[in-house]
């Protein structure tokens, strides 16, 4: 389905992707986890095509895109994305939103668009609020709007960035669901996520990035219960356990002599992270 060989992406002088190959199999559920800027949502923003790799492929079903011979709009339409922030147009209702990009880009009358927007709606939970406005929504909400109008595209393939990084935590959950129901149908999906229990329960693989390398990628069961890379051992320490991680940063304080300065006499403490 999508197969990456060599993925280098640069912004000026910060080398964020280094020899990215990864290969993604159809109806595949992959979760990309790693601390914050290890390169997973620019990953993601290479294979929809909204950054511009200096190096490596990206093949689709088996075909090589590239800027020259594609329009990479109707690339975009095949793979969707959702993003942290929900891009809702305001001054559009949860309807007008899911079907602007059908009838925009895929020329769908408005009438086909509108019966195919609020079956979305009805699949994301939202039949109801088909016209209201974003403004009246929670935040789990706009996201299943966001969700319903990637969906509306057709898409082969979505993309999820940190799709609940931004939503209070008892918002979290209606979002994933609607997530899990697409995994159970087969969708294709690729999800940054720091959710590591929606990772471990849905996903086919995780894959582990640090300082824009794919570290580890396993599945699930191998990644949690038994990684074979240090870095993918310490960084889930620091995720599942915060707690056990700050206590065992806090035992690797070194405490070093202390001087004398005149008549007062002060300590140096050095943390280590």
């Amino acid at each position: 389905m999508i197969k990456i060989k060599g993925l280098q992406k640069y912004f000026g002088s910060l080398h964020v992707l280094k020899g990215i190959d990864l290969e993604i199999n159809r109806s595949a559920v992959v979760c990309l986890i790693g601390a914050s800027g290890s390169g997973k949502s620019t990953l993601l923003r290479c294979i929809n095509f909204l950054e511009r790799a200096q190096d490596g492929e990206i093949l689709i079903d088996g075909e090589k895109i590239d800027r020259k011979n594609h329009d990479l709009n109707d690339i975009r339409a095949e793979v969707g994305m959702v993003f942290q922030l929900f891009n809702l147009f305001p001054h559009k209702t949860v309807l007008g939103n899911v079907i602007e990009a059908p009838i925009m880009v895929k020329g769908i009358r408005k009438e086909e668009a509108q019966k195919e927007g609020l079956s979305l709606l009805e699949k994301v939970g939202l039949g109801d609020k088909a016209y209201t406005y974003p403004s009246q929504l929670s935040g789990g909400q706009k996201q299943r709007v966001a969700i319903a109008r990637a969906l509306a595209m057709k898409p082969k393939i979505m993309l999820f960035d940190e799709p609940t990084s931004a939503l209070d935590p008892e918002l979290v959950g209606e979002v994933l669901e609607v997530m899990k129901q697409l995994a159970s149908e087969g969708m294709t999906m690729i999800v940054v996520t720091h959710e590591m229990a929606f990772a471990r329960e849905v996903a086919e693989k995780v894959i582990y990035m640090d300082d824009g390398k794919i570290v580890e990628a396993d599945k699930p069961e191998q990644i949690f219960e038994n990684p074979r890379e240090e870095r993918t051992r310490e960084f889930l320490a620091r995720v599942l356990n915060p707690n056990q991680a700050l206590q065992q940063s806090s035992e690797k304080v070194k405490r070093l002599p202390s001087k004398q300065k005149g008549s007062n006499d002060y300590q140096l403490e050095e943390a280590v992270n």
